[in-house]
Formats: structure tokens, sequence, C-alpha cells
């Protein structure tokens, strides 16, 4: 039986949030293009990238999530968050 890709897995998850490199070349294996976390943009697209993920992930972190989640530091919606300096 097959197992599924790494980024629906912790090896294919970045402790620290988001998915590590593992994780994005099993995303990339199924056609989709992710790239690493534009914390400290280098480039105006970087800064872009980075400014459209903190404010979608915000809406989410209001609609998706309960009370108790949304305060927890170890959930993964915050930790992503961190990642990417939101």
């Amino acid at each position: 039986m097959a197992k599924s890709p790494a980024w629906t897995r912790s090896e294919g998850k970045n402790p620290k949030g988001g998915l590590n490199a593992k994780g994005r070349a099993s995303a990339k294996a199924q056609c989709m293009n992710l790239k690493p976390p534009a914390p400290k943009p280098k480039t105006s697209k970087d800064a872009a990238r980075r400014k459209s993920f903190c404010a979608r992930m915000e809406g989410m972190k209001k609609v998706n999530t309960s009370a108790k989640t949304a305060k927890d530091p170890n959930s993964r919606i915050n930790k992503s968050l961190r990642a990417w300096n939101c």
C-alpha cells in the first residue's frame, strides 16, 4: 500500500511551522508549486507574497480556529504566522 505524500505527514512538516524541503518536494510532485517562507523579503515580489500570506492566514485564523487554538502557540497556524514574521 502506498504511503500518503510527505506534505500530509509529520516528516514533511517543519516543527517551526509550514513545510520543510521534503514536504515542498512531495507537494511539487502533485502539481503544487510551493516556495519557502519569505520572513525577510529581499525583493518587492517576495514582500508582496509575504503581505498576501499574512493577510490570508490572519483571516483563516479568525474564521477557522476556536478561541483555544487561536491562542495556542503550538498550533500549526500560529507557527506558520511566526515563521513568516506576521
